[in-house]
């Protein structure tokens, strides 16, 4: 399965009307449109998995630019990298710092 970001569509438009306009070109198996927790209200943007990267590149190619009302539609493959990476963390250290221990912890009881 391919994974799509699709940026630009009017807010207003539910999952329905997304699938009505990504279904011709492709099969769908996933879709999740982005919405503000509080509200409900779209963000404007979805993750949408494809079944092969053929269909993915079909989508792309016909939806990407494609302008919709007063927005246009923006279509790329999904960096699978990019949440995994920005959770890792690494301490920095400046050359000539002593290494400072850590304090022990205390058990649990």
């Amino acid at each position: 399965m391919i994974k799509l970001f699709i940026g630009g569509f009017p807010l207003d438009m539910d999952e329905m009307g997304l699938a009505q306009l990504i279904a011709p070109h492709g099969s769908i198996v996933v879709m999740k449109i982005v919405r503000d927790k509080k509200t409900r209200i779209a963000k404007g943007y979805a993750f949408v998995e494809m079944v092969s990267e053929k269909d993915a590149v079909a989508v792309m190619a016909a939806l990407d630019g494609e302008a919709m009302g007063d927005r246009q539609l923006s279509v790329k493959l999904a960096d699978a990298a990019t949440p995994a990476s920005a959770s890792q963390y690494e301490k920095l250290r400046r050359p000539g710092d002593p290494e400072r221990k850590m304090r022990p912890r205390r058990p649990r009881l």
